[in-house]
């Protein structure tokens, strides 16, 4: 009996062995796509303040504004 008790065992414990394995790899994929996303936000914060940069006014230009009525 305590042999069919441990082929049990041995065949639950390889089993949870194998959905942690399983797990351990959709975790670093998602992280992995994560990075990736992060880059893409990057790179993209970076063009748009190129951009913002790029159609600012000169220096000096909307210093002084008249108000006066």
């Amino acid at each position: 009996m305590s042999s069919v008790a441990s082929i049990a065992t041995a065949a639950v414990t390889a089993k949870q062995a194998q959905t942690q394995m399983a797990l351990a790899a959709k975790m670093t994929k998602m992280n992995a796509n994560s990075a990736q996303s992060v880059v893409a936000l990057i790179e993209a914060a970076s063009a748009n303040l190129q951009e913002v940069t790029k159609s600012a006014p000169s220096e000096g230009i909307g210093m002084s504004v008249d108000i006066s009525v």
